[in-house]
C-alpha cells in the first residue's frame, strides 16, 4: 500500500512542477490563406468583472471559421490584447488573444 501511496505522490509532484509550463504554451499559426473580413458583431453590455474579447476567424486547418466575441472574467492589472492575423510575406499569421 505505501509503494501505491508513493507513486502517486511522484505522479502528483511532476504533474504540479509541469503544469505552469504547460499552461504557459503559446501556439503560432502561418496559413497560406487569408481570413475574410471581420464580421459585424453586437456588443453586448458590459458586465462588472468581464472585458469583451471580440470575434475572429481561427484556422481549423481546413478552412477560416468564425468564433463570435464574448467576455471574457477581467485579469486586474492586466489588459486583453485581442486575437489578430497579421500578413508576413506571402502567409498569414495568427496571434492568438492574450492578456499582458
Amino acid at each position: 500500500m505505501s509503494t501505491k501511496i508513493a507513486i502517486l505522490s511522484l505522479c502528483l509532484a511532476v504533474a504540479a512542477a509541469t503544469a505552469p509550463t504547460v499552461g504557459n504554451a503559446r501556439v503560432y499559426l502561418d496559413v497560406d490563406i487569408a481570413p475574410p473580413a471581420p464580421r459585424e458583431e453586437i456588443v453586448l453590455a458590459p458586465r462588472a468583472g468581464y472585458v469583451w474579447s471580440p470575434g475572429y476567424w481561427n484556422w481549423t486547418g481546413h478552412r477560416h471559421v468564425w468564433v463570435r466575441g464574448r467576455h471574457i472574467r477581467e485579469h486586474h492589472g492586466h489588459h486583453w490584447v485581442e486575437d489578430r492575423w497579421e500578413q508576413r510575406g506571402e502567409r498569414w499569421h495568427h496571434e492568438r488573444g492574450r492578456w499582458d
